[in-house]
């Protein structure tokens, strides 16, 4: 964060006559002292090791996954790792970020999503920007970590760019609402056809196992979701 608006911030606390203790600082590095709470309100994946370090046996971690709408809470348990829960309800942050993390790393995948695809097929759904659903986009993102979501629209014609860092892309346009979008995908990996088999779960099952799912971190910071069969280490 910039200096100057931590300072800023401290000045309007304190005329409030609140005085909390702020820093500049990498929060995914060490962390001064030891604490009972740690509310995170940048996203991470995953979560830091430092973080867990930090807390007190039987302290709260309250952080957001990177890139997902999921609220991770764990409690630290005697071994240093945590156990938790995501949470029912959704929220989402910024990611942290550091020097070229500003770069848009997916602008020439988006160049070669302009022309043909290696594959190109008919939709069984409706179009569908994933952002609009957070239980999919989460699901999507821990999946496949990374994803660039772009969107036009020109009179009823709707298109949906899917463009990751790798190479891989997808543009998927239709007419209208209701109408199934043409999808041409190109790169290492079909990403369309990720978002597919995730639709054919939450239409097959009625949702999907990430809200709720349990949580358990090793005191290095690996941490697993798990929920019913289904499981993930992120």
């Amino acid at each position: 964060m910039d200096p100057h608006l931590v300072k800023v911030a401290g000045e309007r606390l304190d005329s409030m006559g609140l005085h909390p203790h702020t820093a500049v600082c990498d929060i995914t590095g060490p962390l001064p002292g030891e604490h009972d709470r740690i509310v995170s309100t940048v996203s991470v994946r995953p979560v830091p090791a430092s973080w867990l370090a930090a807390l007190r046996p039987g302290g709260r971690l309250v952080t957001t996954i990177a890139g997902t709408g999921l609220i991770l809470t764990a409690d630290k348990t005697e071994d240093g790792g945590a156990v938790g829960r995501i949470a029912p309800a959704a929220a989402g942050f910024m990611r942290t970020r550091r020097g070229d993390d500003y770069d848009h790393p997916t602008q020439e995948v988006r160049e070669k999503a302009q022309a043909d695809g290696e594959q190109v097929s008919t939709s069984r759904y409706p179009l569908l920007y994933v952002p609009d659903s957070l239980e999919v986009m989460s699901m999507l993102e821990l999946l496949l970590p990374g994803i660039d979501f772009r969107t036009a629209l020109d009179g009823d014609k709707r298109t949906v760019w899917m463009l990751h860092p790798d190479g891989s892309w997808t543009r998927a346009t239709a007419d209208g609402f209701l109408n199934s979008p043409t999808v041409h995908q190109g790169g290492p990996r079909r990403l369309w056809d990720a978002l597919e088999r995730i639709r054919h779960r939450l239409n097959r099952e009625g949702g999907l196992p990430v809200y709720g799912a349990r949580v358990t971190s090793t005191p290095d910071g690996k941490t697993t979701l798990s929920h019913g069969s289904w499981t993930l280490t992120l």
